[in-house]
């Protein structure tokens, strides 16, 4: 099992003609995505080859989810289409649209996320990785060799620490990896991840990666401590940064002890989340709660 991603989602890639889009559509195909097609109106109609793959490119995402059955959008246009792109996603039904684009103005991020909620399309990022369930389909950026299939699930605001957290984990194996972005306004959020998580038979135990800034961890927790039965590790990257200042794209200025590191690891383990001081002790932390969850003598 999986959440958001399996092998059966098609996939189109908004932006595929471009450097970047280029780029990780080989990637994406290497990684076993079925990407049904591009989407590039000024190159309707041609075919790019990839591998032994011709992957069609359609006007718009409704013309290639009639061609193809397409239930998933990888979005790699610049910022300033960045809103168009996901609003014709969105208007043309698409149930998954993964948006890797970064530096998009925070209010285009307001109206197209809350436009697609109600048009019932589901939002990653922006600028975020996307997401992974290894060994199935790779939707974004996320490396698909550093991991395996496996009974963790992960949802992470920063990419980086996504592939370490992979890494350190990988003979365990996940069943998704989420990169929900770390920008003020995102689609998708811990609590959302955290809720699929909870109702996958195969996902053991999730790791929660978060940032400094903003209260979204302060909110999971509560989230997990009511509705989460299964266990829940944690990292907060951020220990080290000065206060009143914006750090990376943690989305928020910390202020007082608002949305600082510390914070947001009290209210993490007020809800009995583990929480490690560094991603390597994150690691031994899921280590020894899937220990001590395994049957005497096995």
């Amino acid at each position: 099992m999986a959440i958001y991603l399996t092998k059966e989602s098609k996939v189109l890639v908004q932006g595929m003609t471009g450097g970047e889009g280029m780029k990780h559509t080989r990637r994406m195909l290497a990684a076993g995505t079925d990407v049904v097609g591009g989407v590039n109106p000024r190159k309707a109609g041609r075919t790019v080859d990839f591998y032994d793959r011709a992957v069609p490119v359609y006007g718009t995402v409704a013309e290639g989810m009639a061609a193809t059955g397409a239930d998933v959008t990888v979005v790699f246009v610049p910022p300033a289409f960045a809103k168009a792109a996901v609003l014709e996603a969105a208007d043309a039904g698409i149930g998954l649209a993964v948006v890797i684009t970064e530096g998009i103005p925070v209010h285009d991020s307001v109206a197209f996320t809350s436009y697609a909620r109600a048009k019932g399309t589901r939002v990653i990022g922006p600028n975020c990785p996307g997401l992974i369930t290894p060994g199935q389909s790779d939707a974004g950026i996320i490396p698909a060799d550093i991991t395996k299939s496996g009974r963790l699930g992960l949802v992470s605001k920063s990419g980086t620490l996504t592939y370490q957290l992979m890494y350190e984990l990988r003979d365990i194996g996940f069943s998704t990896c989420v990169g929900i972005g770390g920008d003020p306004v995102v689609g998708t959020s811990h609590i959302d991840c955290l809720a699929a998580f909870q109702e996958d038979p195969d996902t053991e135990l999730v790791v929660l990666i978060g940032e400094i800034g903003g209260d979204a961890e302060e909110r999971a927790a509560a989230y997990v401590r009511d509705h989460v039965t299964k266990p829940v590790v944690g990292y907060i990257a951020g220990f080290t940064a000065p206060e009143g200042r914006t750090m990376g794209h943690a989305g928020a200025i910390v202020s007082g002890s608002a949305g600082t590191a510390r914070a947001k690891r009290e209210a993490l383990e007020a809800a009995g989340v583990r929480v490690g001081s560094t991603p390597t002790e994150t690691a031994r932390l899921v280590l020894e709660l899937l220990d001590a969850r395994q049957p005497e003598g096995s």
